[in-house]
């Protein structure tokens, strides 16, 4: 069983601010620095820190060397990454003094992933193979189909939402996972408990996690519920703490691991990423989440 995430390299300009600026304002930033990110780079990073062996397909930009380079290093497979002629993804993001964040991207390469490139890369995986994709490449709804028809395990992160998750049908996938916002936007519920239940009704084959920020997150299948508290840290940026904690579920589902015990992982690993600046070089080593897990949840 192989694990392929198709998804995003960004380049990430990190602006930190007193405050989110506000329509109409201006105002000066105290530091700009630049970091590695996307929400594919950093899922395949966080699976790979977590310990499973992950590959990653998608598209970079003649000036996205560096991001090459650092999902090589993070122990990523990097042989079906495509370098096309265009200028890389990127994200202006402002961190604040409380360490909330806002974003917008600009897709570059990642809008470039075409249908035969999909195809080249789904050749080389098996039924019952893992497949993890975010929103934030082009064609998604094409590579979903195409995985499902190869009867691929397709774990989807509906993130950014935007319009074009309406074109997704959500019963060909194995695992969804999503925020409080996200679950929203795609059942119409204003509450946990009416979104799970949607899920339940429509789609009872469909596990799902759902996570709730300081609220910590909700786990269910056809066969359980789990509920997980988050573990409270001093927050400095939670740029990636999606990220982490997806690409640590990720590794755990794929290995069998007790959903519960994932789930204390997982949650651990993205509160140690929040504690630190950055998105990709905030994301933990399994043994570094391990040895502080008891301390995190005493």
């Amino acid at each position: 069983m192989k694990i392929l995430n198709f998804g995003s390299c960004n380049i990430d300009y990190v602006y930190s601010m007193d405050h989110i600026v506000r329509v109409g304002e201006t105002e000066t930033t105290e530091k700009m620095e630049v970091f590695p990110g996307g929400k594919g780079l950093n899922q395949s990073i966080a699976v790979a820190r977590a310990g499973a062996k992950v590959y990653h397909a998608g598209c970079v930009g003649e000036d996205g060397e560096m991001l090459t380079h650092l999902l090589a290093e993070s122990g990523v497979d990097v042989s079906l990454l495509r370098t096309v002629d265009a200028k890389n993804g990127h994200a202006i993001i402002q961190v604040s003094a409380k360490g909330e964040n806002s974003i917008f991207l600009f897709p570059g390469s990642n809008d470039m992933v075409t249908k035969d490139y999909i195809d080249g890369v789904l050749e080389q995986f098996a039924p019952d193979d893992i497949l993890l994709l975010q929103n934030e490449i082009s064609n998604v709804d094409y590579i979903i189909k195409a995985a499902h028809e190869k009867k691929m395990r397709i774990v989807f992160n509906p993130s950014p939402i935007n319009d074009k998750i309406a074109e997704i049908d959500l019963s060909m996938l194995y695992c969804l996972i999503l925020n409080e916002v996200e679950a929203g936007e795609i059942t119409g519920c204003d509450s946990t408990d009416g979104a799970l239940a949607y899920f339940r009704e429509k789609y009872p084959q469909l596990k799902v996690m759902l996570t709730l920020g300081s609220r910590g997150s909700v786990y269910m299948d056809g066969e359980r519920e789990i509920r997980q508290r988050a573990y409270l840290v001093d927050v400095v940026d939670t740029t990636a703490a999606g990220d982490t904690f997806t690409g640590y579920f990720l590794a755990g589902l794929a290995d069998g691991e007790d959903p519960e015990k994932t789930l204390q992982i997982a949650t651990a690993a993205s509160a140690i990423a929040v504690s630190q600046m950055g998105a990709a070089p905030s994301i933990p080593k399994r043994d570094e989440v391990l040895s502080r897990l008891a301390k995190l949840i005493g």
